[in-house]
């Protein structure tokens, strides 16, 4: 709570709820911001922190990459929500051809590795 907090709000307004979780135990917090990030964000989040503007909470598949560069550090691991980020679910009967194609070029993404680190 004393830390210099990132949050995103969300279109909507709302302003995400910091979840964790450890042994069964479930903890929300609503830390005070030191920035809020809006609408379509999240990159900017992950920027402000790499520039040391504070942490944040996001999606750990979203966060790997720049764990792996070295430009962030875990903070409480142990407590991290297993949660790979949003997902959409569409009929394929009723998808739209861009839609089909964005589907396609994601989940081909997902399976591809990591690409490895400039430094690496």
């Amino acid at each position: 709570m004393e830390h210099d907090c990132i949050r995103f709000r969300f279109a909507s307004g709302a302003i995400s709820e910091w979840e964790f979780e450890r042994d069964g135990e479930t903890l929300i917090v609503d830390p005070p911001a030191r920035r809020i990030i809006g609408g379509s964000g999240a990159l900017a989040t992950i920027c402000h922190a790499i520039a040391g503007r504070g942490i944040l909470m996001g999606f750990r598949n979203w966060l790997e990459p720049h764990f792996q560069a070295g430009e962030l550090v875990p903070v409480l691991p142990e407590w991290w929500v297993e949660f790979e980020g949003p997902r959409l679910c569409f009929s394929s009967r009723l998808m739209p051809a861009p839609l089909r194609a964005f589907v396609d070029y994601v989940t081909e993404q997902r399976r591809a590795p990591p690409p490895q680190a400039a430094n690496a």
